[in-house]
C-alpha cells in the first residue's frame, strides 16, 4: 500500500495478527476491509465535513455511512484525525438532516444526480427520498458514539439542535401518519417494493398507537406494514442518547425530558403491540405491525434488524428477546437460508438462498460463546467468493455466486466482528 496507515489503525491490525497466529488468510481478509473504507469511500471536503459513498453506488447514505466507519471509532480516542474525520461526518449528516429529514441518500453537491426520478419532494442534493425511520436514528447514534469513544463534544453545535428538533418534529408527526403526514413517494415502472402504495401513502396503519411509521426498511424495500419493529426499537435506543446529550452536554432539561418521555412512550408501544405469541417459540417480537392486530413474522439480515437488538442496545423483555433469536435463527424465518457453504439471514431485497454478510456478522457480535463467534469469522473468511473482501449477498451453496463486489458497510461489519473477538468494542 502505498499510503502509510495511521499508528492508531496499525495497532489494531496487530492485535488481530496476535489474535489469529496461524490464520493469515483472517489476518489479510481483515486488513483488506479495514482499509477499504478509508481508501475508497471517504472523502473530507474543504468546509471540514466528511462525505462517504456507499460503494459501488455514488452518493452517501446516512445509515450506511455510519455503519462503515464503526470500526473506526475504536482508535479515535488517539487518533485527532480519525475524530476529526468522524466529527466532519456527524457536521454533514446534520447538514442533510436539515436540508430533508424524509430523504435517506444525498449527493456531495446541490447536482441533481438521483437513482430514479420520483414522485416526491425533491431537492437537488437529494440521490433518493425514501422515508427510513432507522436513516434518523443513525445520526444520532454517531453522535453520541464519537462523544463517548473520543471525548468531543464540539459537534454537539447548532446544526446538531436544529436536526434532533427536526428529527423529533418528524417522529411526532409519524406517529400520526394518517392525519399529519406530508411524505409521500411514488416510483412508476418499478417492483413493487420500491414504491410505496395508496398514491405514495403507503399501507394503512392505526395513527397513535406510540409507534412510528417507517416508510421503508433499511434495505430500502417498502414496508408491507408500516410499524416497522426493529427501527422503532432502534429509536427508543437513541432517543436514549438524546436524552444523555441534552443532560451533560448541551445542558437543555427541557430537550433530555422530552427525549425521555417519548423515549418511554415508544418502547411501551412496542412491548405492547409488538409481541405476539407463536405456537413453536412463544412470545416472540414481530417484524412489522400496523396497529389494527396485522403483523409480519420474518427478519432481514439489514440493521437494525431483530437480530441486532442487542448490538443496537434495545433493553426489551428478556424472555422474548431470546425467542425471537431463536425464531429468526431457524427456518421459521422465511429469509433464513440454510445450504453446502453456509446458513444464515439473507432478504427478501436479493434473490432467495443468498445470505448476507452483514446479518453473519451481526450474529457473531451478539453470540455470548467466544468459540460461536469464531465458527462465524471462519464462515465468513471462507465465504468471500475468492475476492478478499466481503459482499452483500452470497448463495448458500455457492459462495462465488454474490452480489455487490464493493460494498463498504459488509466490509466494516466483518472487521468490527474480528475487533470484537479480539476484545475491543465500541464503547457506548
Amino acid at each position: 500500500m502505498e499510503k502509510k496507515l495511521p499508528e492508531s489503525l496499525q495497532k489494531l491490525i496487530k492485535k488481530v495478527e496476535e489474535a489469529f497466529p496461524e490464520d493469515p488468510r483472517m489476518v489479510q481478509l481483515f486488513i483488506n476491509c479495514f482499509t477499504n473504507t478509508l481508501d475508497t469511500t471517504v472523502k473530507r471536503l474543504e468546509d471540514g465535513t466528511t462525505y462517504i459513498i456507499t460503494g459501488d453506488i455514488p452518493a452517501m447514505w446516512l445509515r450506511d455511512s455510519v455503519a462503515q466507519i464503526r470500526p473506526y471509532l475504536m482508535a479515535a480516542g488517539e487518533d485527532k484525525e480519525i475524530a476529526d474525520m468522524l466529527v466532519g461526518l456527524v457536521r454533514k449528516q446534520f447538514f442533510y438532516v436539515n436540508l430533508d429529514p424524509y430523504a435517506n441518500a444525498f449527493n456531495q453537491e446541490a447536482n441533481g444526480n438521483c437513482w430514479e426520478h420520483d414522485e416526491t419532494d425533491m431537492l437537488p442534493w437529494i440521490w433518493e427520498r425514501k422515508y427510513e425511520l432507522d436513516s434518523l436514528c443513525y445520526p444520532i447514534q454517531l453522535a453520541y458514539l464519537v462523544w463517548k469513544n473520543t471525548g468531543r463534544t464540539d459537534h454537539f453545535d447548532e446544526t446538531f439542535v436544529k436536526g434532533v428538533r427536526r428529527i423529533l418534529e418528524v417522529w411526532r408527526t409519524e406517529q400520526h401518519h394518517e392525519e399529519r403526514s406530508p411524505y409521500h413517494f411514488v416510483r412508476k415502472n418499478c417492483y413493487f417494493t420500491d414504491t410505496l402504495s395508496r398514491g405514495g401513502k403507503g399501507a394503512l396503519v392505526k395513527s397513535g398507537t406510540g409507534l412510528i411509521w417507517s416508510g421503508f426498511r433499511p434495505s430500502d424495500d417498502s414496508c408491507v406494514y408500516g410499524y416497522l419493529i426493529p427501527s422503532n426499537m432502534f429509536a427508543v435506543v437513541v432517543l436514549g442518547y438524546l436524552a444523555e446529550i441534552a443532560n451533560q452536554v448541551l445542558g437543555d432539561e427541557a430537550l433530555a425530558a422530552e427525549a425521555e418521555a417519548f423515549r418511554m412512550e415508544v418502547k411501551e408501544a412496542i412491548e405492547t403491540l409488538a409481541v405476539v405469541k407463536n405456537e413453536y417459540y412463544g412470545r416472540i417480537y414481530a417484524y412489522e405491525t400496523d396497529g389494527y392486530g396485522q403483523f409480519l413474522l420474518m427478519d432481514d439480515a439489514n440493521v437494525p434488524s431483530l437480530l441486532s437488538m442487542e448490538y443496537l442496545g434495545y433493553d426489551g423483555d428478556r424472555e422474548v428477546m431470546e425467542n425471537t433469536r431463536r425464531f429468526i435463527l431457524s427456518e421459521g424465518n422465511p429469509y433464513y437460508f440454510k445450504g453446502k457453504a453456509a446458513g444464515g439471514i439473507g432478504s427478501p431485497h436479493v434473490p432467495p438462498y443468498y445470505i448476507w454478510h452483514i446479518g453473519l456478522a451481526v450474529q457473531g457480535m451478539t453470540e455470548s460463546s467466544r468459540e460461536e463467534k469464531l465458527r462465524i469469522l471462519q464462515l465468513m473468511r471462507d465465504t468471500d467468493g475468492g475476492t478478499g473482501m466481503m459482499h452483500e449477498g452470497f448463495h448458500v451453496d455457492d459462495p462465488t455466486k454474490f452480489t455487490r463486489e464493493w460494498f463498504s458497510w459488509a466490509n466494516a461489519v466483518f472487521c468490527e466482528l474480528v475487533l470484537d473477538y479480539c476484545g475491543v468494542r465500541v464503547v457506548r
